[in-house]
């Protein structure tokens, strides 16, 4: 193998035959203030089995994709830059991360550096030598706004009841993964992934563990309420039938109603004679059918939708291109 070492080089990463001990992988949106930062101190980092950083630059507005192709240059451990030729989602960034992720175990985190770099290795010792599939962080205490905290709370209970997980296990974006589940995960091609959908369908061998969690330290969270809520949608509608369930109990309930106002109608018709007292009730109930069936519609249209969009193969992501360092030894 040639010994020389280029600085950097625009090619496809090293395959997963070639493994280190651990991958971190760092979707990064609006992160040119943090994100040099963070591979600063994750440099300092002595894993078992060596380290290397994976960022995938999630279609920034701002200039993070300058800041980490100049980490290129600077980084002292293996480091891979990935840049999404447009803004796809946390979870489709860290998708494409994942498939180049060569480690044993990989850990995604966000760029904010609300969770501290030095908790890696406590993390990723606690899947290896635990010898768990997946390990989630948790909190003690949340230094996320309080509408956010909320919206997590809210996330989660929905998961508990939509997806097949340990109950009371908190989704933390910070978690450690075996390759074993990286590369099912990877499997999916979907335009609308979540990640934790597609580990609860790989895999129940979970655990956890409590780290610190600190206030951002560099403008706002790039989750708005917007945001929030299309992750809810590709929580329930990706991964569980539970809305057409919902909807199939909602009309059924509304029948039963509907039945019960029918006799009360015909009933007052008969016997009482007075025909337009009953006009309020009747105007309810025609409400309050007409509501529920146009959420039935709505939740059958967002599931037609979301097929429509798959079978006409919208993408998960687009990779503009691929760029790494080669630190030390050449490795590829």
């Amino acid at each position: 193998m040639n010994d020389t070492v280029t600085l950097f080089e625009t090619t496809i990463v090293r395959p997963r035959t070639t493994r280190v001990g651990l991958s971190i992988v760092v979707p990064v949106y609006r992160g040119a203030t943090t994100i040099g930062r963070l591979v600063e101190a994750l440099s300092d980092l002595h894993p078992a089995g060596g380290l290397e950083v994976v960022l995938v630059n999630d279609g920034s507005p701002d200039n993070s994709g300058d800041v980490c192709r100049a980490l290129l240059e600077t980084a002292r451990i293996p480091l891979v830059y990935i840049e999404h030729a447009r803004n796809y989602g946390e979870h489709n960034a860290v998708m494409t991360g994942l498939r180049h992720a060569s480690g044993d175990f990989v850990i995604t985190m966000d760029d904010d550096l609300q969770n501290p770099p030095e908790e890696v290795v406590k993390l990723y010792d606690h899947a290896r030598l635990g010898g768990w599939d997946v390990v989630y962080t948790r909190y003690a205490v949340k230094q996320h706004a309080g509408w956010r905290n909320l919206g997590s709370r809210f996330a989660n209970g929905v998961a508990d009841r939509l997806l097949d997980k340990p109950k009371g296990l908190y989704l933390s974006s910070f978690r450690c993964m075996s390759a074993m589940v990286v590369d099912a995960v990877t499997r999916y091609s979907g335009p609308y992934p979540y990640v934790d959908g597609l580990i609860m369908q790989v895999t129940q061998h979970i655990g956890s563990i409590e780290v610190r969690h600190l206030p951002r330290q560099e403008g706002r969270s790039n989750y708005t309420l917007v945001r929030l809520v299309r992750l809810w949608l590709n929580l329930a509608t990706s991964f569980s039938l539970a809305p057409l369930r919902l909807a199939i109990f909602a009309g059924l309930g509304l029948s039963v109603l509907g039945a019960v106002g029918a006799v009360a109608t015909i009933a007052e018709a008969l016997f009482v004679h007075k025909t337009p007292s009953g006009w309020a009730s009747t105007m309810t109930v025609l409400l309050l059918v007409s509501g529920v069936q146009s959420m039935i519609l709505g939740v059958l249209g967002e599931y037609v939708g979301r097929t429509f969009l798959s079978a006409n193969g919208k993408p998960q992501g687009t990779v503009r291109n691929i760029q790494r360092n080669v630190v030390g030894e050449d490795l590829a």
